[in-house]
């Protein structure tokens, strides 16, 4: 898999999470590929990882792991429960 159709594949995976998940609170639209946006990415040899976003304002956020060698693909969610300073 190139690195194109991982981040490809990583775009429509999450949108279609991210729409079959939806809390009814949530926006009632179905999520598209272009509303995933790609945080970060990494291919190293035949593996794959990324982590992802969308434009939905729910603090979801996905990692995706390709496995090269077993042909697989792990997809976690996570929520950001928070986010603050930490004074040194």
């Amino acid at each position: 898999m190139t690195n194109q159709e991982f981040l490809d594949k990583v775009r429509r995976l999450v949108a279609n999470y991210t729409t079959e998940h939806s809390d009814v609170s949530d926006d009632n639209y179905a999520m598209v590929p272009d509303d995933v946006y790609i945080v970060w990415s990494c291919k190293t040899l035949q593996n794959n990882k990324a982590l992802a976003s969308t434009v939905r304002l729910d603090g979801m956020y996905y990692e995706i792991t390709y496995n090269g060698d077993k042909n697989e693909i792990y997809f976690d969610a996570y929520k950001k429960f928070e986010n603050k300073k930490i004074e040194l």
